[in-house]
Order: C-alpha cells, then structure tokens, then sequence
C-alpha cells in the first residue's frame, strides 16, 4: 500500500480528503447518536422535576388532611395517585437504563419501593389518626407527634426523589459531555489531518509545480537549461522527469537549429554576395567599353565581396606562351619574387585549370595566388589570378564564383571580338556596296562624259567639226547633269540612317520626301506588326524600298504607287512596291546606272530573293521575300563558323 502511496500523488490526496470526510462522517453521526438516545433527556427531567413536586403536595395535602382545615382524604389519594402516575409516566421510565446495576435505576427502584413501603403505609395511618382524632381517642398531642414522625419519613423520601432528579441530570449532561469530547475529538483529527494534507499540497503539489513553471517560463524565452528538480515517482514527478527529458531534446534541437540557421544564413551571405558580385560583373562588363578601368573596378569588387586580395587578369592570343597584362590592382613588393618577377607565364596558364600557385619567399610567407582561367567553350583568352591572403584558405563557393566572374569576362571578351568583327565586316560590306554603287552609276557617267570629251576633241580637229562639236557638248552638259543627279541620289543614300524609332517610321519620311520631289501619290500599307528585324535587315530593306521608288519617279511615268509590308505565320517577309506606270520591258535596258542588279544584290543579302515583273493591267511589281535571321533556325556548322569568326 505504500508503495502505491509513494507512486500516487492523488491516491494521498484521495486518501486524505477520504480521511477527512471520514471524521466528519463519524462526528455528525454520533451528534445523530447521542441526540437520538438523549433525545427523552429533557422530558425525563421535567418529570422528574414534577414528581419532586408532587411529593410536596402529597406531603402538604396529608398535613392538610390532618388539621382538617382545607383537605380530605380523597384529596390525599388523589396526590398519591398522581404521584404514582408521574413515577410510572413513559417520558421518565424511558430514561432509565435498563440494567439494575446502573445508580440511576438503582435510585428509581429505590425511590418506587420507598413510595410503597414507607409512604403509602404512612398515608393510611394518617387516615386511622385522623378518623380516631376525630372520634375523640386521641389528642392533638398525639397528632402533633404524628406530624414529625411524619415530616421526618417524608424528608428522608424527599432527599431520595432529589437524587434521582440529580442523577437524571446528570445523566443528560453526562450525554452532552461525551458528544463534546466526541466533537472535540474529531475537530481536532480534522484538523490534523487537514495541516497533513495541506503540508502535502505544499510539498508535493506546490513547490513542484512552481519549479515546473518557473522552468517553463525559461523555455519560453528560449533557456532550455532549466530542469525541475522534483522527480520522484508520484505524477509530478513523472511529469517533471518527462519535461526534463523535453527540455534536453529541445535544447539539442535548438541548438542543432541555431547552428542549421547559422549556416543558412552563411549561405545566404555568401549568395548576396555572389549574386551582388555577379551583378556589378555584368554591369561592368556590358555598361560600356572594356578598358583597364573597367577591369581594375571588376578586380576590386572581387576582392571586396569574395574576401580576397588583389587580383591580374592577362590576356593571350592564339594559344601564345606570353601574356599581356590587362589589368591589376596588385603591387609586387620591391626585391621580393612575385608572378611576375622573373616572368614565367606558362606557370600561370597552368594548362588552362584552375590551380594553386606558391611563390616561396624564403621567409614563411610564402605568396599563395590562385590562377582561374578565362575561356569560353572554344576559346582560351587568359588567366585571372587572384592573391590569397595570408592564413585564409578559399572555401568551395568562392572558388566557384571566382570562376563564374572569370567565364564572365571570357564571355565579355568573345561578345567584344564578335562585335567588333561584325562591324568590320558591316563596314567592309558598306564599303563594297558604295563600291558597286559608284561603279553603276557615278563610274559609268564619267566614263560616258570621257567619251564625250574625246569626242569633243576630235571634232575640234576638224574644220567643219564645230556643228558636230556643239552637239556633243550638249550631250556632255546633260551627262554633267546626269552624273550630278546620281551624285545626290548616292549621297542621299549613304546618308541615310535608322533612328530609334525603327523601318515604320524612315519608310513614312521616305514616303514624305518623295511626295515632295515628285508628283507621284505614295501610299503606305506597314502590317509588319509581328514581325522582328534587325537593325541591318532593316537598312536594307529601306534602301531597296527607296531604289524602286526612284525607279517607279524616275522610269516608270507613273502617277500612283504603293508600298506595301507584310508577314506570314511562318514568319516570312514579304515587301510589295507597286505602280500604275508603263511596266518593264522584259530585258530591261540598264542604262547609266544598275539599279535593278543592286536591289537582287540586297535581296541576296538579307537571305531572300527579289522578282520585278509588269502586271497584267499595267504597271510593275517589285516584291522581295526573306526570312528574318530571328526566326531562322541555328545550325551547328552556323555556330561553329560564328565562333570562329569571332
């Protein structure tokens, strides 16, 4: 049992309230008991009080009797008889205990057998005295004697009527006493067990369960070192060994998330880090030229975001053993071997990996620089070479990035090459355009007007060549005017350019412009709403638009033309220049100038094909088709060549 009392904090406090409801139990019911038994106490002394007093009135009524001033005979056995009646009445016999030993029922049975024995015997030798007395056989000497025999006898009686009356009191107080002492009693376990219970309430209740709070309110805010102390086998105790064991995985936990946030935030920095590295990289490198400025900023936000030293990047050109120092923020201390002190580049390119390279200085402090390739997929440009400061040893991520940055400026030095070829070869193809465009025009005028000065020359030798001779300088005075107009128009071609606002907006001012030197209504139907050209795609296509309309003003003797611009869902071009005018001859006759061959030249150009025909109902069309190079598919062979061009 108390072992279960031990493990069981509320079998104590259930044996305690049990306890205590006990004691309460067994105090009402022995108030019930005792006011049960006493419940005729009261009734009992009344009768006894009364029967004291009705012996008084016996006594008085005989005395009465005998003087024969006020009583009478049956008024004596009246009082006898109510005597009896008050001995014998329930309410007092039913306090009598019934065993003959008990003083109380010894007195009773005194008192009764007295009555019959003395007093009642005394009643009827009053009543012979009496009636003698008054026949005259006795004197009042002899009822006087009587009389104190009389008072004596019943004094005797009336002492024994007084004791009962006292031991019945006695007895009802003797009642009242043992349930006090009862009360008493119980009160005073209650009590007891009550400071027990409540001395258990503070011991085994309280003190636990305000070292379990105050441990609670630790872990709330996060201290997980709190431990109750309270660990015994009742249920708190359970419940504090189970919060103990919380607390322990909960602090490993906690800390184990502290350390994962930790790294997670690492990881985080070191992210910004790159990504903000990446981005200063990819608007240092695409924000304008590549210069040694640029380089040298690159090389300190290295050094700032990654954690590094100062850095070199070094170019090189078809796979040379030498390098060329691009740029570098580092400066090499004087007497001291460094990369570059004596120069041994091959030591640096490293066969084109990333490596580690140890420059001993004889004093420990050895220079520790890494070496990160700059190259593309097909192209090796150089190293970067970043100096690692003393101790510090780079960790993965960094490497990594380093890396990154340098394809980066790998990226950035092929994009710079290819630009820079393409506008070479833009150049060189302008060139040859205006090449072929003086050739036509202006080269073949000239040698015309050579001609005609030739011409001029001969007639002037002979006598009659004047005539002859004015004509030819009339000829020569229109190929002078001729030649000058194919000056301006070539001019005004090669002047002409792109602004921001794209083929739409040159093809309505082509449209104005013509509108102005001639007298040919030009309309302008642009659907070419899907469609993405770029910037050379777009030149062409205005120049060849520009050389019909000249030949529509210039040939055609038309009065209505139309442009027209569209594109198909496979993303083919289609540009349509229509007149009203005379049509075109099957073999066209070029003279002076090759505009119709240099249109077939762009058309080939852009990738497409031009067709000029005379319509039906009169007038000619001239319709380029092509594909844009945005929507033409990339071969390999296309990319390989592309790369090698660059």
């Amino acid at each position: 049992m108390s072992h279960f009392l031990k493990r069981s904090l509320l079998l104590r406090l259930g044996l305690a309230l049990s306890t205590i409801t006990t004691l309460a139990f067994l105090g009402m019911l022995s108030s019930v008991f005792i006011a049960e038994t006493g419940k005729g106490d009261a009734s009992a002394i009344n009768q006894a009080g009364s029967l004291r007093m009705q012996s008084y009135r016996v006594a008085t009524a005989i005395l009465y009797y005998q003087n024969g001033a006020y009583g009478t005979y049956p008024q004596v056995q009246a009082a006898a008889d109510e005597f009896i009646s008050r001995l014998k009445d329930n309410r007092l016999v039913r306090a009598l205990p019934k065993s003959s030993d008990d003083p109380l029922r010894a007195t009773y049975d005194s008192v009764e057998s007295k009555w019959h024995e003395r007093i009642e015997p005394l009643i009827s030798e009053a009543k012979e005295l009496v009636d003698r007395y008054r026949l005259g056989e006795i004197g009042d000497e002899r009822i006087a004697t009587y009389q104190k025999f009389y008072l004596a006898k019943l004094a005797d009686f009336f002492n024994e009527v007084d004791y009962l009356v006292k031991l019945i009191e006695n007895a009802a107080e003797a009642k009242i006493e043992r349930l006090r002492i009862i009360q008493v009693v119980t009160l005073f376990l209650t009590l007891a067990v009550v400071f027990i219970t409540m001395h258990l309430m503070h011991t085994d209740v309280l003190i636990p369960l305000r070292d379990l709070l105050a441990a609670a309110e630790k872990a709330r805010h996060g201290d997980f070192s709190g431990r109750v102390s309270h660990t015994s086998d009742d249920e708190l105790g359970r419940l504090g060994n189970a919060f103990n064991v919380m607390s322990a995985d909960l602090s490993r936990k906690y800390a184990d998330l502290e350390a994962r946030v930790r790294d997670k935030t690492t990881d985080l920095e070191h992210s910004n880090r790159s990504l903000e590295l990446l981005y200063n990289t990819s608007v240092l490198l695409n924000a304008g030229p590549l210069t040694e400025s640029t380089y040298r900023l690159l090389l300190e936000d290295i050094r700032k975001l990654v954690g590094t030293g100062p850095g070199t990047i070094c170019l090189t050109k078809h796979n040379d053993i030498r390098a060329l120092k691009l740029a570098s923020t580092r400066t090499p201390k004087q007497g001291l071997p460094d990369l570059c002190n004596p120069p041994e580049c091959i030591n640096c390119f490293g066969g084109g990996t990333t490596h580690l390279i140890d420059v001993p200085r004889g004093r420990g402090d050895n220079l520790r620089v890494i070496s990160i390739p700059i190259r593309d997929q097909n192209h090796y440009h150089g190293v970067l070479l970043i100096e690692i400061p003393p101790g510090k040893r780079l960790a993965d991520w960094q490497i990594r990035l380093i890396e990154t940055v340098a394809q980066n400026i790998a990226n950035a030095i092929t994009i710079a090459e290819r630009d820079t070829e393409s506008r070479r070869l833009a150049l060189l193809e302008e060139r040859s355009v205006i090449a072929r465009e003086l050739h036509d025009s202006l080269a073949q005028s000239l040698s015309y007007l050579k001609i005609q000065v030739s011409r001029i020359h001969a007639a002037l030798k002979k006598p009659d060549g004047k005539e002859s001779a004015q004509a030819v300088v009339e000829e020569l005075r229109e190929g002078l005017n001729s030649a000058y107009r194919q000056l301006r128009e070539l001019l005004t071609t090669f002047r002409l350019k792109m602004d921001g606002h794209g083929l739409s907006k040159a093809l309505e001012e082509t449209v104005r412009e013509f509108a102005v030197r001639s007298n040919v209504t030009v309309e302008l139907h642009d659907r070419l709403y899907s469609a993405q050209l770029t910037a050379n795609e777009e030149i062409h296509t205005l120049q060849l638009v520009r050389e019909a309309i000249g030949n529509v003003i210039k040939h055609a003797q038309a009065t209505h033309a139309a442009i027209t611009l569209d594109s198909n869902d496979d993303g083919y071009v289609t540009v349509v220049v229509e007149d009203d005018g005379q049509g075109i001859p099957p073999s066209p006759q070029r003279r002076q100038h090759y505009g119709l061959a240099i249109m077939e030249e762009r058309a080939q150009i852009l990738g497409g094909d031009v067709t000029i025909n005379s319509k039906p109902e009169g007038g000619t069309r001239v319709e380029l088709n092509f594909l844009p190079s945005t929507r033409r598919p990339v071969t390999k062979s296309e990319t390989e060549t592309e790369t090698e061009t660059g």
